[in-house]
């Protein structure tokens, strides 16, 4: 009885422990319900979004479509949004496996402008993320506190890169770089065990792939790729003619082209091959095929030339070109028509609307701009030409696409 009644006094308190317990534990699963809602929903935005316009009342103001302006909008989150709701991984020396207390060299930090207050310690303590992986390095955005918020740190894996002089030398090459459409390199650091670490600016919006993926506002998309375009040929036709010693960029695609604070195209990764050994030279050129982006003359194993570079030019203009809607399951994906004979065999068959994305062909011919879409189309193609010396250089296209700009 006694043992009874001492159960019986202790169930108010272990009702109050459960009580404080649902207090704790329901807001917490009403958050990760909410957060993984927003996951869900988010890839399907700019689908609502083009239904609410057809819509006879006003929908609420995140489904709706900004208006116009001129300043070039896309319709996604940043990726620094996206990258900084992610749990940061330790310090970057934790996840190169040197440990905290790694003597640094001081002489393992090669520096170039911009990086004058970057240091091995800095670099090394920061705390990362992983943002990209491929079979020779992984990517990771960095929280250093020397002068930058956050940057980009390229760790290039030691059993895949040059030895540590001839690293060195390209690396003090690519970091001699400087345009307003290329990624500058900040500092490198070669470690101990011949790894290399990359260190790059870190930009907010994203990759040209992840631009194209989330697409951009009608009105607007004409300018937007005549302008995005016009970078990239810049940028590439500094590499080609801009410096004492040509540069090759060798895996040129819309993932490594990013965009800065007023979406302009900046090329990334330029020079990256040379500090590759070959085994891992030919993987990424593997990889680059898969994607469509290798050209014809590669397969046979050849080096990357400046013909290859404006073969992975025309591509990526398709790409601007080929702008699909992703809801529409019942039309050809972007990723799965941009190699150029498929192109050829569209506009031979004058299926138009399928070799381009619908919106881009509509606008331009309701705004008279139809000759200048055809032009851009051709220009494209002419530098996925089989044949190398068909392809047109930089300084042509770049004459072409002004005159198609206007």
């Amino acid at each position: 009885m006694e043992m009874a009644g001492a159960a019986e006094a202790a169930t108010p308190g272990q009702e109050m422990h459960k009580g404080r317990s649902n207090t704790i534990l329901l807001p917490i699963v009403g958050l990760l319900f909410a957060y993984l809602a927003y996951r869900l929903l988010r890839p399907r935005l700019p689908a609502l979004r083009r239904l609410t316009d057809r819509l006879p009342f006003h929908a609420p103001a995140g489904l709706r479509r900004r208006a116009p302006s001129n300043v070039l909008l896309p319709y996604f989150v940043p990726i620094a949004d996206r990258l900084g709701a992610l749990p940061y991984l330790g310090p970057i020396a934790e996840r190169l496996g040197q440990g905290a207390h790694n003597h640094h060299r001081a002489e393992a930090l090669v520096k170039f402008p911009g990086g004058e207050t970057l240091s091995v310690a800095a670099i090394l303590e920061a705390p990362g993320e992983v943002v990209a992986k491929s079979a020779h390095s992984t990517l990771y955005r960095a929280a250093v506190r020397a002068g930058e918020a956050a940057v980009l740190l390229r760790f290039v894996r030691p059993a895949c890169a040059v030895g540590a002089e001839e690293a060195s030398a390209v690396a003090r090459r690519i970091g001699a770089v400087s345009h307003p459409n290329l990624v500058p390199l900040r500092a490198v650091y070669v470690g101990p065990r011949g790894e290399k670490l990359l260190v790059h600016p870190f930009y907010a919006a994203g990759s040209l792939q992840r631009f194209l993926q989330e697409g951009i506002a009608e009105s607007q998309r004409w300018n937007i790729v005549c302008q995005l375009a016009l970078g990239i040929v810049k940028g590439l036709d500094h590499l080609h003619t801009g410096l004492e010693k040509p540069m090759v960029h060798g895996n040129l695609k819309t993932s490594n082209i990013l965009l800065d604070a007023n979406y302009e195209s900046r090329i990334s990764d330029y020079g990256l091959y040379l500090l590759l050994n070959q085994a891992a030279t030919q993987e990424m050129l593997e990889a680059s095929a898969a994607q469509g982006y290798k050209a014809p003359e590669l397969f046979k194993m050849r080096d990357a030339s400046r013909e290859s570079d404006i073969y992975s030019l025309g591509v990526v203009l398709l790409e601007l070109l080929a702008q699909k809607e992703s809801a529409d399951d019942n039309r050809p994906k972007a990723r799965d028509i941009h190699l150029p004979v498929s192109f050829k065999n569209l506009v031979l068959e004058r299926k138009m609307s399928d070799a381009f994305s619908s919106d881009l062909a509509k606008h331009c011919k309701k705004s008279g701009k139809e000759k200048n879409l055809n032009a851009f189309f051709e220009l494209a193609t002419a530098c996925c030409s089989p044949s190398p010396s068909l392809r047109p250089n930089t300084k042509n296209i770049l004459k072409r696409l002004e005159e198609i700009a206007r």
